[in-house]
């Protein structure tokens, strides 16, 4: 989602930034202890991959497995802390993964309206197993599929009338043909959001994959909210925040039982090394109906690229 939060502040350190699929982007000051960020690509001194990987030796190993057909429905307890060392090795008794998605938690905020996703190139099926390995070891709600938002929240349109304008979307794009790439990942972020605070519509954890915008997705954006909100409908093109801050959440939590950390994320991205290593294509924009909770979310169209 999205969904679903987004924040940059100039004077803030260049190492840290805080960003969510439900937030609206702002430039606000937010408090130090609020965030978790670990950059990746950036100097300073901060922790790398490189230092991460030299400490943990073998500890770490792949997470795998199948990524569920359904939602949670029910909510269960939150699961037990983990040491460095279980983060990622399965074999470890304190590792207590859950292949049912009846047994996850539901994300219990209720969004709104009809959200446009960038659904983006995966390697040997990398992004969803994230989202899977994570719900699955956290016992969290499941993110039905891995995403970047373009626009949140829209409810002047229905169902119909946003299923045909989506199919317009490629010939509106700058180049006539396709949303822009996304270079490598900035970085990697895992906070939690709080309803009422500057910028932040929804209360809500997450970790995502941090992406950069750049000329190219600031025009496409652009002309996805012009082909959305177009005059006849009487909505602010204009309204945007800018710039984009682009985002691929992995997983979601509840505040009140949120077992994600920004350690759990940089040891899981550490032993999926195409996480954060690769360029990706946006393969599909879909539209969603993003009224209510998760697990009420449904796909409504899609519009492949390639």
């Amino acid at each position: 989602m999205f969904e679903p939060l987004e924040t940059h502040d100039e004077e803030r350190k260049k190492d840290r930034v805080v960003s969510m699929d439900c937030e609206e982007d702002y430039d606000s000051e937010i408090e130090e202890e609020d965030s978790e960020f670990l950059p990746l690509t950036r100097g300073g001194p901060v922790m790398t991959l490189g230092d991460l990987g030299e400490n943990m030796g073998e500890a770490s190993k792949p997470l795998s497995s199948s990524a569920p057909s359904r939602i949670p429905n029910i909510i269960i307890p939150r699961s037990p802390p983990r040491s460095l060392s279980s983060l990622s090795d399965p074999s470890s008794s304190q590792v207590c993964t859950s292949n049912n998605i009846n047994d996850r938690r539901k994300l219990q905020w209720k969004f709104k309206g009809l959200t446009l996703w960038l659904e983006l190139e995966e390697f040997d099926n990398d992004l969803t197993q994230a989202v899977e390995d994570f719900s699955s070891k956290h016992y969290s709600p499941w993110i039905p599929k891995p995403h970047t938002t373009a626009i949140y929240g829209i409810e002047h349109l229905s169902h119909e009338e946003a299923s045909k304008r989506l199919q317009r979307v490629r010939e509106v794009m700058p180049n006539g043909k396709s949303w822009p790439s996304f270079a490598k990942p900035t970085g990697v972020t895992s906070d939690i959001a709080v309803c009422g605070r500057p910028g932040q519509v929804c209360s809500i954890a997450w970790s995502e994959l941090t992406y950069a915008s750049n000329d190219e997705h600031e025009q496409a954006l652009d002309a996805l909210y012009s082909l959305f909100y177009s005059e006849e409908d009487g909505e602010d093109v204009e309204a945007r925040h800018r710039p984009w801050k682009p985002h691929n959440s992995i997983a979601y939590d509840n505040p009140e039982t949120n077992a994600l950390s920004l350690l759990d994320t940089i040891t899981y991205m550490s032993v999926h090394p195409t996480l954060l290593g690769c360029e990706r294509r946006v393969e599909a924009i879909s539209l969603w109906s993003t009224v209510g909770k998760m697990d009420e979310w449904t796909c409504i169209d899609r519009v492949k690229f390639f």
